[in-house]
């Protein structure tokens, strides 16, 4: 048994039950010994037939069918899936899912954070591992590499929604199929797969509800509408052959706005906001306003009260504006030195007013205004 080197790739060379076995690896000689070894055990523990069977499926084609025989049917995060599995085609593909370990992954995992935040590593391992599961549910592998692999401790208490002048600038700077598209988001706190998929049968503008039914939480719900985004409704041009609220000139709902979206926050100069934030946005400004956290939870769809806190984080500002108008309501109780001061006048000139009113000629006013000068 060994390795060897043939054009950019190497090989391993093994023998199974007295026939001899060469197997392409890749470009790395480290990864060609850690799979000649993995071959000894398996032949070692008569598993070595099964990894025969199958060997010759590579990632990519492993990823197109996940996407196609469960995750479009049966997951309404479909979407992610296929943007998570395109991002591990770049670095697995040409692969066969037999050549993956776990040390590929932690590398992947390593270089993918380098560009995105834990929360998209997570996601992107999380599909990556259920996809191992399915493969070998279906027969094409031994065993998942991903199983034991640990996700990132993510930071979900995002803090950042917009202030009343950023939204202004945010809806100005938006292009024209754009706009309605955040308008909705903006005054609903609907997701952004909900947007995308709203039908017009769904709309009802005469009793301002919108009702959704591809819901992350798999519920219904419907969702009331203010003026504003009646006004925005009615003006968004129906396409004929298409039942879709949103949609291009072929009549298909809007796939990724991602990059008009990014290009709309760069022109109204906002940094660090996620098109999720929209909806944090809502919430925000419904709690400051005074709305109680139950009633943002229903508007919200939540199906816990738990996860209504998320969305409903103050600025700094707003609790230190806060904090300055109950200073104002205890400002009779507690006061600086100086307005004691005046206070103290204010008292003493109205003892004199009483006197005066007493003492016509005011000589017991005079009396008391001397010994209050000169004690």
């Amino acid at each position: 048994m060994g390795v060897f080197k043939k054009g950019k790739n190497w090989y391993i060379d093994y023998y199974v039950q007295g026939r001899r076995k060469r197997e392409k690896i890749g470009p790395s000689k480290a990864q060609a010994w850690v799979v000649l070894e993995k071959r000894k055990v398996q032949i070692a523990e008569k598993k070595f037939l099964d990894v025969q069977r199958h060997e010759r499926i590579k990632f990519e084609d492993m990823a197109k069918t996940y996407i196609e025989a469960y995750s479009r049917p049966n997951k309404r995060s479909s979407r992610r899936d296929e943007i998570s599995l395109k991002n591990l085609t770049g670095f697995f593909g040409g692969k066969y899912l037999h050549e993956i370990i776990s040390l590929d992954i932690e590398k992947y995992r390593v270089k993918r954070l380098q560009v995105v935040t834990p929360a998209t590593v997570n996601r992107e391992l999380a599909c990556l591992k259920h996809m191992f599961n399915k493969a070998k549910e279906w027969g094409k592998v031994s065993e998942n590499p991903a199983l034991k692999i640990k996700l990132l401790k993510e930071e979900n208490r995002r803090t950042r929604y917009l202030e009343t002048e950023e939204i202004k600038a945010l809806v100005n700077a938006c292009p024209d199929h754009l706009r309605p598209i955040v308008i909705t988001a903006l005054n609903t706190g609907m997701r952004k797969s909900e947007i995308l998929n709203l039908k017009w049968p769904d709309v009802d503008l005469r009793q301002k509800i919108v009702y959704i039914y591809n819901t992350k939480s798999g519920k219904s719900r419907k969702v009331d509408i203010n003026d504003w985004l009646v006004e925005t409704l009615i003006r968004v041009r129906k396409h004929p052959e298409s039942p879709y609220v949103f949609c291009n000139k072929d009549g298909k709902p809007y796939g990724d706005i991602r990059k008009s979206f990014d290009n709309a926050k760069r022109r109204a100069g906002i940094k660090d906001f996620r098109f999720h934030d929209l909806r944090h946005t809502f919430a925000s400004h419904l709690v400051m306003a005074g709305i109680d956290l139950k009633t943002v939870q229903e508007l919200l769809g939540h199906q816990t009260y738990q996860m209504t806190l998320r969305y409903s984080h103050l600025s700094p500002d707003h609790r230190r504006r806060a904090v300055n108008i109950f200073c104002r309501r205890m400002d009779t109780i507690w006061t600086p030195k100086a307005k004691e001061e005046k206070l103290a006048e204010k008292f003493i000139s109205g003892i004199l007013d009483q006197i005066n009113i007493l003492d016509d000629e005011g000589p017991i006013a005079q009396s008391v205004e001397q010994r209050t000068h000169n004690p």
